[in-house]
């Protein structure tokens, strides 16, 4: 059966459904009952023609419940003025009352209507009982106090289930407002991935990969320029776009650099060693013999290879230093130059701005002190309690 007028709360569609066949077997049975019934002809043939009225109308709503005639309101207005012929004629309007009961809750459409459509049916029956009988103890005995108990009994069960419907349609509500909520925050999940995915790739690339053609930029430059060196700038050349090649393989094919394991000193001695080499700068080193896990390892290698390369760019030092110890607390490393320096609150640069974001992702932290002609100190720091950042 489809519910009346439109839409309904599914669960009253559901017992609308479910009480449809219920309902005619019943109304079969009284048809049945009246004709049978001993009672005078006109008495049984009204109370006949007043059940197929009501039986019409809720045929008609149940087969076409978007009909302009018969509306659920205008049923239960039948359904009134039928208890109340069926009462004055003393004819299983009782009956009928406790049949069509939940039908008022079902076509009320809301808590107040059927409310008032029950009261109304209530009172048609006691109307219709009245005329017939007048004030006698019969009509106070039987019709009013089973009518009234019937009435209460509905109103109860009405608005418990009203109740039931309201809770039930929250709970709806909160689960799609729930669902909602998760699927807009796994988007805004996956948004911010995406983004820390890009953030990650252009670190490394900077870090890496621009790093290395700067250096090849500026071996090609000085080879050029035809300094007496040009053999040993185009091995520079050669060496650097090799490792800048190995990197490119490695961001693609794997989506972080594969250093390899053992002591983070030999891994930072290489770089040194190539910045030396290149730059012809005094390069003090002291370096322990620490081993790290690979993101302390990549973060020290990233922080030492920033490091050099602000000082190749910028600095226009004559001696470089790096320390790396193991502190109280964790890794430490220090770079520090006797170049032009700079004032930190003014520069924020890409790779500055990455370092720091890279240690913080392991727990550690930047430090930068440089003020103008008296070089500049970098210190990064990593939590010993962070993998194994100092063994």
């Amino acid at each position: 059966m489809t519910p009346p007028a439109g839409p309904a709360d599914p669960f009253w569609a559901q017992a609308l459904r479910r009480w449809n066949t219920v309902v005619w077997v019943l109304f079969a049975a009284m048809a049945v009952s009246l004709a049978v019934m001993d009672a005078s002809d006109a008495s049984r043939y009204g109370a006949l023609a007043l059940l197929g009225a009501v039986a019409l109308c809720y045929a008609v709503l149940d087969r076409f419940p978007d009909n302009p005639v018969v509306r659920p309101h205008g049923y239960l207005v039948v359904l009134a003025l039928a208890l109340a012929g069926l009462a004055y004629l003393r004819m299983s309007y009782a009956s009928l009352f406790m049949v069509t009961l939940p039908h008022y809750w079902m076509f009320g459409r809301s808590r107040h209507a059927s409310t008032v459509f029950l009261g109304l049916a209530a009172v048609a029956t006691l109307t219709g009982s009245w005329l017939r009988n007048g004030w006698s103890a019969e009509f106070f005995g039987e019709t009013v106090v089973g009518t009234l108990i019937v009435v209460a009994v509905g109103v109860l069960i009405g608005l418990w289930a009203h109740s039931v419907v309201e809770q039930s349609t929250e709970r709806a509500r909160l689960i799609v407002e729930l669902e909602q909520t998760q699927a807009r925050l796994a988007e805004a999940h996956q948004r911010q991935g995406a983004a820390d995915e890009r953030e990650r790739m252009a670190r490394e690339i900077h870090d890496t990969l621009a790093q290395g053609f700067a250096s090849i930029i500026v071996h090609a430059e000085a080879a050029r320029a035809g300094t007496g060196r040009s053999a040993q700038q185009l091995r520079a050349i050669e060496s650097t776009a090799r490792d800048n090649l190995a990197e490119a393989r490695a961001l693609v094919g794997a989506g972080r650099q594969q250093i390899a394991t053992g002591s983070v000193a030999r891994t930072l001695g290489r770089v040194l060693d190539r910045f030396a080499e290149d730059t012809e700068l005094a390069v003090d080193r002291e370096l322990d013999d620490i081993v790290c896990d690979q993101p302390a390892r990549i973060a020290l290698l990233r922080c030492t290879q920033e490091s050099l390369a602000n000082v190749r760019k910028h600095a226009r030092a004559t001696t470089v230093s790096v320390v790396l110890t193991k502190g109280p607390y964790g890794v430490e490393l220090e770079i520090t130059d006797d170049g032009t320096g700079f004032v930190v609150e003014e520069s924020a640069g890409f790779g500055l701005v990455g370092m720091e974001r890279r240690l913080a992702e392991l727990g550690g932290e930047l430090t930068i002190t440089s003020s103008l002609g008296d070089g500049t100190r970098v210190l990064a720091r990593i939590p010993a309690g962070d993998g194994e950042a100092a063994r």
